[in-house]
């Protein structure tokens, strides 16, 4: 069964989204890298104060999402250029069966 994994980014929005649409082709291959990996679903979403981003994925297993993220430093490098203020924190979720998902 899939994991919902969210990663915490705390930083400026917009300098995070600039720094990441600033160079397509580097995100392009970090995006396809990823699916390779076993990436379903990748979002990122702005915090409504202006604080940081919420990186939202779904992927096969939270150790695939942990062997991408240890192979890619470029993705650090992102952040650096995007002046992230704070380690990210990656966290794993389950679905539970609750049976009025929609």
């Amino acid at each position: 069964m899939s994991v919902l994994m969210t990663l915490r980014i705390d930083g400026d929005p917009s300098r995070i989204e600039q720094a990441l649409t600033g160079d397509r082709d580097r995100l392009r291959e970090v995006s396809e890298r990823s699916k390779a990996k076993g990436a379903i679903h990748h979002r990122f979403y702005a915090s409504s104060d202006g604080s940081g981003v919420l990186v939202v994925d779904e992927w096969e297993s939270a150790e695939a999402f942990q062997q991408f993220f240890a192979e890619s430093p470029e993705i650090g490098q992102m952040m650096g250029e995007a002046g992230v203020t704070s380690q990210p924190e990656a966290s794993f979720w389950r679905e539970l069966d609750t049976g009025d998902a929609f």
